[in-house]
């Protein structure tokens, strides 16, 4: 290669060898990750008539990148408060399946007598439906919405935030080889606390810094900065002992709350797709056919295991959770498959040493299998489901659909006084629990790190004096929040002035917040202080009395927390704005032109579709083509290449329309415009037989694929007409479409012409 490092000679193969398997995957309308794989196993090792790379360790860690930016997207589009408005029926019903899912597979693993971390992988790896091959499959069904593939779709979310969640339990049971509750509470209890303290800290500082520099950032700076927030969240999840995936995914999370968050998951999609392509050809590279033939009754128990565990557990699990029996059959059939999440569990199980070699290729294969029959498990459902009903005929179904929905009638027949209760608790539960994060993190950081500091210049007594001080000077807002937020809140002075039972309530609440800032409080002062726990008690408790009455430390805690919840419903405030409300500035509006590239996105779509006005808020005033103006132009009009488009806006808005004008399209959407569009002026001659018709009647759009611009007048100006105008004799009409059917239309409008060996003659 004269020179030419093995990495790149490696990875010119690969993306040769995927390029072929992939547009052949895409003709047979196949998941492209199928195609992937079998590059990966065509590449790899064990493919013995074939070339194969050299290095695979470089091929791993490629395919390492390709998992954190896999999950960096997966981050991206998932939402903390998708959670919160799902309510309770999807989140059981996601622990009820990926619950009974792992009994299966750890069950079918002990039948084969595997280790007990191959047994507790191996069900991990079933529990995790494939979320792009059910999306795909509701794309091509056309059932993306149907009632059950909602339930389907919001269960796979869940199912995502489990996975990353089940990621973590394993690594913790991999570390001690033991499954042990109280190792496993205190494993999830960290992980809690650093979720609640990355989202917290994120969603106050990112939002901040991306809006300061708002006017630096493009669509280059911004996959740069995105990227390195990904890459910095994955470093620090590595050194604190979590997966890098884990980083990952949060930092998505915490991006996809800002108003950046569509620009930032458009950004970074390419890059997504490349590295994510690797890491899939990766997996295929660990396929090994003599593991498969040794193994192949694993193979085949394991994918019945899978169809069979979905198909009853899975249904039930929906049908207990309130689903109708019908859809929690068609929901329960629709996730009888495993995908890209298994991967990532096997490749954790590899990497941690902790599960046999033979797992990854048996998942890999199952896969492949499970991925070719969930089409033909969803157009199952449907017998399935009236065979079941026939056979319950006899049972009094309707009132066993009435328990199965005894969670949402529950939560309708809730008194006024218990909703209220039930929200009061849960906001005092999250202000304290993130308040208290927040203190003890910063408390501890200044012990760990500032205190050795400290003590390298003064002596013991003043370090811990010292020490004392600012940790509580700097943990004292949200100390204070814990216990004074929310002491006003409408609920609360509800119950307060109710009866002296409520009011009772409400103190003993207080009392409760009160003493755990005590004893978080004392906790400091004992690491601090020789005196004993009586004198310790009492300055934990004059300290809290001094920040209670701070009005400084009041106002502080109150802009945090109003920082904080603007950045976390920025994104959803940008959206409740109504068209133009954001650039209502006089001073800042101007009148510019944007020329439509040959190559752009926008090409072919129409205003309405683009939406440009609520998404970028900037107003289309006209757009000019060619010697036909169209002024104010409504939804209906598209853009075609070499349109200059006129808006007004102000700078910023203006600058997003450039930069998304500007974006070029794929492969995949330059093959709808299989034909160069026309725009042509057609005369209606005295014997067309559109004279008489109305526009909806003409069958332009329906028959000719073409669209009427509009009517020219008798003044050369150009004239939008609706679906009931009527066609007159030697009315001009703008019509745009492809040149083949421009013309067909043309004999139409003039029936003296005629189409002979592919040209127009006259008559």
């Amino acid at each position: 290669m004269g020179g030419l490092p093995i990495i790149i000679s490696d990875l010119a193969y690969i993306l040769i060898v995927a390029g072929i398997t992939t547009i052949i995957f895409k003709r047979l309308k196949q998941p492209l990750v199928l195609g992937y794989i079998v590059a990966g196993f065509l590449t790899g090792p064990h493919m013995i008539f074939m070339p194969t790379i050299t290095n695979m360790d470089s091929i791993e860690d490629w395919g390492q990148i390709g998992v954190i930016f896999l999950m960096f997207a997966l981050g991206l589009e998932f939402s903390f408060k998708k959670i919160v408005k799902m309510g309770i029926s999807p989140i059981m019903c996601a622990c009820l399946v990926m619950g009974s899912m792992m009994g299966v597979g750890s069950y079918v693993g002990n039948l084969f007598g595997w280790g007990d971390m191959d047994q507790l992988f191996l069900g991990g790896m079933l529990a995790m439906s494939s979320t792009t091959i059910i999306y795909k499959a509701f794309d091509d069904m056309g059932m993306r919405h149907r009632k059950f593939a909602s339930n389907v779709l919001s269960v796979l979310i869940l199912e995502d935030i489990l996975g990353i969640l089940l990621m973590v339990v394993l690594s913790a049971v991999a570390a001690t080889r033991k499954f042990e509750g109280g190792a496993l509470l205190n494993s999830l209890i960290q992980l809690g606390s650093v979720l609640i303290l990355w989202f917290l800290v994120g969603i106050y500082i990112l939002p901040l810094f991306l809006k300061k520099n708002k006017k630096y950032i493009n669509k280059e700076t911004l996959l740069i900065v995105s990227s390195a927030f990904c890459f910095l969240l994955v470093v620090i999840s590595s050194e604190v002992g979590y997966s890098p995936a884990f980083g990952a995914f949060m930092m998505g999370s915490i991006l996809s709350e800002t108003i950046e968050a569509e620009d930032i998951e458009h950004t970074i999609g390419p890059v997504k797709d490349l590295f994510g392509a690797i890491f899939f050809v990766s997996v295929g590279m660990m396929v090994s056919p003599s593991v498969l033939i040794e193994h192949w009754t694993a193979i085949i128990s394991i994918t019945i295991a899978i169809l069979v565990g979905q198909m009853t557990l899975g249904s039930l699990s929906f049908f207990v959770t309130g689903s109708s029996l019908k859809d929690a059959i068609s929901s329960g059939f629709s996730m009888s498959q495993i995908g890209e999440f298994a991967f990532i569990l096997a490749a954790l199980g590899e990497k941690l040493d902790v599960t046999s070699g033979f797992m990854y290729p048996i998942v890999v294969a199952v896969s492949i299998v499970t991925t070719f029959t969930t089409p033909y498990m969803i157009k199952a459902s449907v017998p399935a489901s009236e065979l079941v009903v026939k056979m319950f005929r006899k049972l009094d179904v309707s009132k066993l659909q009435k328990v199965s929905s005894v969670i949402e009638d529950k939560k309708i027949s809730l008194s006024e006084d218990s909703q209220r209760w039930k929200h009061l608790l849960a906001v005092l539960t999250y202000q304290t629990v993130s308040y208290l994060v927040l203190a003890y993190t910063l408390m501890y950081l200044m012990v760990s790190f500032f205190k050795p500091i400290f003590h390298s210049f003064l002596d013991l007594w003043s370090t811990n004096a010292m020490s004392l001080v600012i940790s509580l000077v700097i943990a004292s807002p949200f100390l204070r929040a814990i216990i004074m937020r929310k002491n006003r809140n409408e609920n609360m002075l509800y119950f307060w002035h109710k009866n002296w039972r409520s009011r009772l309530m409400i103190i003993v609440l207080f009392l409760i917040r009160y003493h755990i800032v005590v004893i978080s409080v004392l906790r400091l002062v004992d690491m601090h202080s020789p005196l004993r726990w009586y004198w310790n008690y009492g300055i934990a408790n004059l300290a809290i009395i001094l920040i209670i009455l701070s009005r400084g430390l009041k106002y502080i805690s109150i802009r945090l927390e109003r920082t904080f919840f603007q950045n976390l419903h920025r994104r959803d405030m940008k959206k409740e704005v109504p068209g133009y409300g954001r650039m209502l500035r006089g001073s800042d509006l101007h009148l510019t032109s944007l020329v439509v590239p040959e190559n752009s996105i926008w090409v072919g779509k129409s205003l309405s579709s683009l939406n440009i006005g609520n998404k970028m808020q900037v107003m289309v005033a006209a757009i000019v083509r060619g010697r036909l103006r169209i002024n104010i132009p409504d939804g209906h009009n598209r853009l075609f290449p070499g349109d200059i488009m006129e808006v007004v806006g102000d700078d910023e808005s203006i600058e997003n329309v450039k930069n998304m004008v500007q974006t070029e399209a794929s492969g995949t959407e330059y093959m709808e415009l299989r034909e160069q569009l026309v725009l042509q002026k057609l005369v209606i001659a005295p014997n067309s037989p559109l004279i008489g018709k109305k526009l909806m009647e003409s069958g332009i759009r329906n028959e000719f694929h073409c669209s009427l611009v509009g009517v020219e007048d008798k003044d050369g100006d150009l004239e939008r007409v609706g679906a009931y105008h009527v066609f007159a004799e030697n009315e001009i009409l703008w019509i745009v479409g492809e040149y083949e059917q421009v013309e067909l239309l043309r004999l139409v409008t003039h029936p003296e012409f005629s189409i002979k060996d592919g040209e127009i003659k006259f008559e």
